[in-house]
């Protein structure tokens, strides 16, 4: 094994983090969205760190900075480099720069062919959809998702053209199957077991299938003073019940780790004094049993039907993203925690509550995760940390698990 100084790899990581940081779309706060100016310049940054590592660097369509050292079939390193809005700087960047670190140690010479992967749409925060990039990478890319717009009616398509690339080329984008080993990714954990343990570092052994819906109730506006309340079909009013009931559905099946979150309310007309008419809000559900989280969608369809029939109220559902629970391929799973116990920690194997590329990628080849210690488990925060002495055990992990990789079987 050749030697790994942890601390001088986390001081790194850290500058090369608080560089990215400084890319926003806002003054104040991180908002740093996919195919956007602040991604572009992201997207340059992270390119140049990958020549200085000795990378070979390329950009496909979708915006994924690829950067190459070797050749033959190949391990994929990578996470992504946009961000939820007013963001912490951790979530996605640190397992780029963990891969072009890790990668660079080798000056050129690593025992196994890598492709350190930046991938510019893991948050879904621009566009009704998520994981784009890696889709694309994973052969398995949605072209309907191509005429969804954002908050402004900008169609990804038109997005991918105003970024100077060519919608057409998606294809061209996939790795054959036959090129590739295996994908592995490092990313903070986004929760408070690591801290809790007092560890570092922890193995993944899966990720959750996520559902989430756009949810439309409507009802018929009044005057706020004038309607007698037993007269109304107030949405509003509709929908907060049905939001109770989504959290009551996935408490009822906490046993299996089920959380569901109403994230956004849209009231229409939003005026003080009138009965509001129409309310758009969005389900997310989560679960490692994906029969379970399809039946409880059902559960939650069914009763919210009832809801609105009570309510005299109408409601529609619109599907926006599914995606199935992976487990970790076990024997990636182990070599990680080989790694980790090589630099003298317990690896900790712990279940991803939050969707990550790796979902994705799993499509393509077996995937495996190492997550990185956060302060309180706080993130899709500002106050979103972890230490440069955590990030920089993480970096000797990844460089430790690439030195003794075995392809899986």
């Amino acid at each position: 094994m050749s030697d790994v100084d942890a601390a001088a790899l986390g001081a790194r990581a850290e500058a090369m983090i608080k560089a990215l940081a400084a890319i926003s779309a806002e003054p104040g706060r991180l908002v740093r969205l996919f195919l956007t100016p602040e991604h572009r310049r992201a997207a340059d940054l992270v390119a140049g760190w990958m020549r200085e590592a000795g990378l070979t660097v390329s950009e496909d369509v979708l915006g994924t900075v690829r950067g190459r050292v070797g050749e033959g079939k190949r391990l994929l390193i990578g996470s992504h480099i946009d961000t939820v809005i007013d963001a912490g700087n951790y979530d996605g960047p640190l397992g780029v720069v963990a891969g072009i670190l890790a990668a660079g140690h080798f000056k050129g010479r690593p025992p196994v062919p890598i492709d350190v992967l930046a991938f510019g749409d893991e948050e879904g925060s621009r566009f009704p959809a998520t994981m784009a990039s890696s889709s694309a990478c994973a052969g398995v890319f949605d072209t309907g998702t191509l005429d969804m717009a954002d908050r402004k009616g900008v169609t990804l398509a038109d997005a991918i053209k105003a970024y100077g690339k060519n919608p057409d080329d998606i294809a061209k984008a996939a790795y054959r199957k036959n090129e590739v080993l295996a994908y592995v990714e490092a990313h903070i954990e986004q929760g408070p077991l690591l801290e809790a343990e007092n560890e570092p570092l922890g193995v993944v052994t899966g990720i959750v299938g996520q559902s989430r819906w756009r949810v439309t109730v409507s009802g018929e506006a009044g005057h706020a003073g004038t309607v007698p309340m037993r007269m109304r079909r107030d949405a509003l009013a509709g929908a907060a019940e049905m939001a109770l009931m989504i959290e009551r559905t996935a408490k009822e099946n906490a046993a299996s780790g089920m959380v569901a979150t109403v994230g956004r309310f849209d009231v229409s007309p939003g005026a003080t004094n009138i009965i509001p008419t129409s309310v758009a809000f969005t389900i997310d559900l989560r679960d490692m049993n994906d029969t379970l989280r399809h039946a409880a969608i059902e559960t939650i369809r069914r009763d919210a039907r009832t809801i609105a029939e009570a309510r005299d109220l109408g409601v529609i559902f619109d599907p926006f993203h599914d995606a199935a629970a992976v487990a970790c391929d076990s024997g990636l799973q182990q070599q990680f925690a080989d790694a980790i116990g090589a630099l003298g920690h317990k690896p900790i194997r712990l279940p991803s509550g939050a969707g990550h590329d790796a979902q994705t990628m799993a499509q393509l080849c077996p995937t495996a995760m190492l997550f990185v210690r956060c302060r309180r488990g706080i993130s899709h925060n500002p106050a979103e940390y972890t230490s440069p002495a955590d990030m920089g055990l993480a970096v000797a992990a990844l460089i430790r698990f690439i030195e003794n990789f075995k392809p899986p079987s």
